[in-house]
């Protein structure tokens, strides 16, 4: 018998469904998608962005089948097969969007190499500071950690929101940052309904660059029905769920 996490909802919902119907045509790109995951998201956000033809294609990696492991050997979503050639890692996915479609606007990197490596090192803020925080707060089974999570993940949105230019962290043009921080924006209320999570909590600014971010048309045509990802969260509220991210956050390791 497999574990329970492989039971979740077997397609997206809601606008996400949707824009999955506009993509099952055949395309030199398949990203291989699991509708529930922030970082899948990532890489969806990116595809709708930039307007770059893609098949989609769902797959349930808590099921760990051949083929997709063939795809990606740690059988993780996102993955993409890119001309017969597979590639995975979620920010490593955006950024070979960038090189490999670049007739395709509007990029989401800016020209200049200073500038680039700005935005870089606020993406690696995000995966290594903001993230992990978010992800210990949502598990958190006391009142210690709960309270510990939340001020540290405060502390990383509130660095972070100090380089936003608004409305966006570049200004105007939305970008690979944004694409980073999206998808967590868009389950924020996860948080604030179950783990007493203020947006405020990490300063004005950071409450209105979420909220510009989650009203974001790609976010929002990515983004399941809510009542469907409850279901998936409410197993990571109980410390329950067997993700690859869920066991790296009760082992104390850096997420895969």
């Amino acid at each position: 018998m497999g574990i329970p996490d492989e039971q979740i909802h077997p397609v997206a919902t809601g606008r996400a469904a949707e824009t999955v119907a506009q993509h099952q045509s055949p395309q030199d790109l398949i990203f291989w998608s699991g509708w529930f995951c922030p970082f899948n998201q990532r890489v969806w956000i990116a595809l709708e962005e930039r307007g770059i033809p893609y098949q989609y294609k769902e797959v349930n990696p808590y099921k760990k089948e051949k083929h997709f492991l063939e795809i990606n050997p740690k059988g993780l979503v996102p993955a993409v097969e890119y001309k017969g050639k597979a590639l995975y890692e979620s920010v490593v996915l955006c950024e070979f969007l960038e090189e490999a479609y670049q007739s395709y606007q509007p990029s989401l990197l800016p020209v200049d190499p200073y500038d680039r490596a700005h935005a870089r090192i606020w993406i690696d803020h995000t995966s290594k500071n903001i993230i992990p925080a978010w992800q210990r707060l949502l598990m958190a089974q006391d009142k210690n950690n709960e309270d510990t999570a939340r001020q540290e993940l405060y502390e990383a949105e509130k660095k972070l929101s100090q380089q936003v230019k608004g409305p966006y962290f570049l200004g105007q043009d939305f970008s690979l940052v944004d694409v980073a921080n999206a998808p967590w924006a868009a389950r924020q209320h996860i948080l604030v309904e179950h783990r007493g999570y203020n947006p405020e909590g990490a300063g004005a600014k950071w409450k209105a660059y979420v909220e510009k971010l989650s009203q974001r048309d790609s976010v929002i045509k990515t983004t399941s029905d809510t009542n469907k990802l409850q279901v998936i969260y409410n197993r990571y509220l109980c410390d329950e769920a067997q993700s690859e991210a869920a066991k790296a956050i009760r082992a104390g390791r850096p997420l895969p």
